[in-house]
């Protein structure tokens, strides 16, 4: 393959192995799984439900939900399924009615509250120098944020000073690795990461499993 996900790497400072996936009908190993264009890895449900299972208090207190890497519409839809209200941004139009524009062009919020699954590259330091974070928690100065990441994303070389300065409220691991590419074998653990300026004290670590995932059972 011409074109990898090695990028999904780069925020851990790690080279990615080879890795078995589904290739014409047959399972083989590629030295890493093709990476899409645009980083646009459209989030299956499960993660979210199973976030929002754990956080949904918290985001009943917002009018409005932001979701600024919106792509699709994949994690807007399931905030929207429990009633909560979502206005939805991304640089590309993929048919989910979003504001057509690059994060980085906001000067002003458009919601208090955050929620997306981010370009990854653009939250580690190797590229993007942390500038997603930055932006969101420094230029926009969002009361709330969460972030799928992967696991490793915190111990990214270079990160250290952002850490110190914005520990985040809670951290959910979840113990199941998500199929992003849709490709197989899923070469990392994620965990959602939330800032939340009402919280005070520590960093609080939970697990979030598959069995998380009830949307059916969640009621506004």
């Amino acid at each position: 393959m011409t074109a990898s996900a090695r990028g999904l790497f780069r925020a851990t400072g790690k080279a990615s192995k080879p890795v078995l996936t589904l290739l014409d009908g047959e399972i083989v190993k590629v030295d890493a799984l093709e990476r899409e264009k645009d980083d646009f890895y459209p989030t299956p449900p499960e993660p979210t439900r199973a976030f929002l299972h754990a956080e949904l208090d918290r985001l009943k207190d917002f009018r409005t939900i932001w979701e600024p890497a919106a792509g699709d519409g994949a994690m807007v839809r399931e905030m929207e399924a429990l009633g909560l209200s979502v206005v939805a941004s991304d640089m590309v139009d993929r048919g989910c009615g979003a504001d057509i524009r690059s994060f980085y062009d906001f000067q002003e919020s458009a919601a208090t509250a955050i929620v997306t699954n981010p370009p990854f590259q653009e939250c580690g330091w190797g590229n993007g120098k942390a500038r997603w974070l930055y932006h969101a928690l420094e230029t926009l100065d969002v009361d709330y944020m969460a972030l799928l990441m992967n696991w490793s994303f915190p111990g990214a070389g270079g990160l250290a000073p952002f850490w110190a300065k914005y520990p985040p409220a809670r951290v959910y691991l979840m113990r199941w690795k998500i199929d992003f590419t849709g490709q197989g074998a899923p070469p990392m653990l994620n965990g959602w990461f939330v800032w939340d300026k009402a919280w005070k004290g520590e960093t609080v670590l939970r697990m979030l499993d598959r069995k998380d995932a009830r949307q059916g059972e969640l009621a506004i």
